[in-house]
């Protein structure tokens, strides 16, 4: 079974989706869970892709909603361990100035 961890930015950040956000991304981790379950790939429809030059790496769970993550140090041998890092509008996410 996956593990994970939050960062407080992620639980503000979180704390602020309006609750049709939540429940997209709740549906999305359904999704991104069984996938790391399966050990594959990750669905399409989540548009899982690691940021250019960084350790981070991006799920899409709207139309304007990434959640950005790392993979840690494992907890269980041989599981994924997940570090929730940011939630919100790509402007919120990736810090636009605009």
């Amino acid at each position: 079974m996956p593990t994970y961890e939050v960062l407080a930015a992620f639980q503000r950040q979180y704390g602020k989706l309006d609750a049709a956000q939540k429940a997209a991304f709740r549906r999305a981790l359904a999704v991104f869970i069984a996938n790391l379950k399966a050990g594959g790939s990750f669905s399409p429809e989540l548009r899982v892709h690691k940021l250019v030059n960084t350790e981070i790496w991006s799920l899409t769970f709207a139309k304007d909603g990434p959640a950005l993550f790392r993979y840690g140090d494992g907890m269980t041998p041989g599981e994924a361990h997940v570090v929730w890092e940011a939630i919100g509008t790509h402007a919120e996410v990736y810090n636009f100035k605009g």
